[in-house]
């Protein structure tokens, strides 16, 4: 006797739009002190983070967020500090 009952799969789900959200937000953090182009990865991250946060699962697209936040205030630190330190030259 075969008792092999309708299985469910249980199929992870899965957010590519977070997860490149936070991939690129985790680019942009560690670009932001070589090059001006982590600016074009902040704000692509930010974009896919929070486009990210309207679909299931979530964590990865919040954690994308928060990184985007911290690395676009870490480049607006930065451009104070360059024109602080260019006005102190003078």
């Amino acid at each position: 006797m075969n008792e092999d009952y309708s299985r469910v799969k249980h199929v992870k789900e899965s957010n590519g739009i977070g997860i490149a959200g936070f991939v690129l937000s985790i680019v942009s953090v560690v670009v932001s002190f070589t090059s001006l182009f982590s600016v074009i990865f902040w704000i692509l991250g930010i974009i896919f983070s929070i486009m990210g946060l309207f679909q299931k699962p979530k964590g990865l697209a919040i954690a994308g967020t928060i990184i985007s936040a911290i690395s676009g205030l870490l480049f607006i630190l930065m451009i104070l500090f360059a024109f602080w330190f260019v006005n102190a030259i003078k």
